[in-house]
């Protein structure tokens, strides 16, 4: 590690309380989506950030009818550009979400508390993904102030975005259309003990199904939609078993999944119920086709009810995320990343490449052509942490080696000219 670096990482060790308080008062400000009444953290954050003396940092607002069609109440996002040298090097955006998905039940400490027990922060959200904000925030920081003695050359946005639980198509993707962004690289929220290169996609569908009501005493003159939808969730069950013959030649990724995550219908105990709705979760693995599996979920859901007179059936796709990756493992992107992680994270190996079944911001990216990595603050596996459960946590030591092997890594990228 040369001196610079060096520098860096000392910075980041005598702030590292000053990132900390940054993280809690983040986890403080409730951004449940849904409800996805999410301007007031961007508000706050967008605020914090002038505090933290960076210059350039705008609050973006979207427009409320467009917040409404994605299902939210309100919505901004941040964006902060940092210039060095004379910024005509490469152009590198670090996007990470503030959104959060509600507490649920089961806390044992505040969920908006930010509360730290044993060496580690809970909250809702403090690991997906506001300790990535302050991750890269306190990694920009770094590279300003730190009094580093290499020239380097280019730009670094923070791009802090507040959809991602609904797709992140008012974030990312709008700010990537929009032009107010246009990375070469990027690096999107992750964890610290792997560089993510590759994450499922997904495909929502709600299925409607109706039928006629009648008097529960004389049920043969009605038609039954929840019985219809019956025989709609044993298909849709019988196909999900025939999803684990698909495998991902990803590490770390499986075999497509199918969920059942909603359902509603009925009038009262005593009617026939008339009309029954559920929502299915449909992953998609790195290289399947998106449109193929929509046309076999389609074919499954209409040949279950085929034989059912009278009841009508539509299938609304609600959302397509495409998958992201696998990025080469020899990228320079990786390389960097990878060659930081050994140096800060001494003794523990090489840092692993995989991919995760999830789906996130990353692909808006991917689908752009632009390398990606998803790095940040986490445990090698989501469920550590506690991700979407009760009593969410980080390892605060994570934080900050995340902190510094972001910080580093800029530094190198930073110092390589375009690309």
């Amino acid at each position: 590690m040369n001196q610079d670096k060096e520098s860096l990482v000392q910075w980041i060790e005598e702030h590292q309380l000053e990132m900390i308080d940054f993280l809690k008062k983040i986890v403080q400000v409730p951004s449940d989506n849904p409800a996805g009444d999410c301007y007031p953290i961007a508000a706050f954050l967008h605020q914090q950030l002038h505090e933290l003396g960076f210059e350039d940092v705008s609050l973006l607002e979207v427009d409320q009818d467009e917040v409404k069609a994605a299902g939210m109440i309100s919505l901004a996002n941040v964006l902060s550009s940092s210039e060095f040298g004379n910024g005509e090097g490469t152009n590198i955006v670090l996007n990470a979400h503030g959104d959060v998905v509600p507490p649920g039940l089961g806390w044992s400490v505040d969920p908006y508390g930010g509360e730290i027990i044993n060496g580690k922060m809970y909250g809702r959200g403090v690991a997906v993904s506001k300790s990535d904000i302050a991750a890269y925030s306190y990694a920009v920081l770094a590279l300003k102030l730190a009094g580093i003695s290499q020239p380097l050359q280019g730009n670094v946005d923070l791009a802090f975005t507040f959809d991602e639980e609904t797709g992140g198509e008012l974030g990312p993707k709008r700010l990537l259309d929009q032009g107010d962004i246009r990375p070469d690289q990027a690096i999107a929220a992750g964890f610290t003990y792997s560089a993510v290169n590759a994450h499922n996609g997904c495909l929502h569908f709600e299925v409607k199904t109706t039928g006629k009501s009648a008097h529960a005493a004389l049920p043969h003159t009605g038609i039954d939609a929840l019985e219809a939808t019956t025989k709609i969730l044993n298909g849709l069950y019988e196909y999900r078993q025939t999803l684990a013959a698909k495998k991902s030649s990803v590490p770390g990724i499986d075999h497509p999944t199918l969920v059942v995550g909603l359902i509603s219908g009925g009038i009262n105990t005593n009617v026939v119920p008339d009309e029954c709705t559920i929502r299915v979760d449909r992953r998609l693995i790195p290289g399947e086709d998106g449109d193929h599996a929509e046309a076999e979920f389609r074919k499954v859901v209409e040949e279950a009810v085929k034989t059912i007179e009278g009841i009508k059936i539509e299938i609304r796709k609600i959302l397509h995320a495409e998958s992201f990756g696998p990025v080469p493992e020899d990228s320079p992107l990786i390389s960097a990343l990878s060659a930081n992680w050994q140096s800060i994270m001494k003794g523990k190996g090489e840092l692993a490449i995989n991919g995760v079944p999830i789906y996130a911001d990353a692909r808006h990216f991917y689908e752009k052509g632009i390398p990606t990595i998803m790095f940040g603050v986490g445990p090698k596996l989501l469920e550590e942490a506690n991700g979407h459960r009760a009593d969410e946590n980080i390892r605060v030591d994570d934080l900050v080696d995340a902190t510094k092997i972001i910080a580093c890594t800029l530094y190198d990228l930073l110092g390589r000219g375009k690309g």
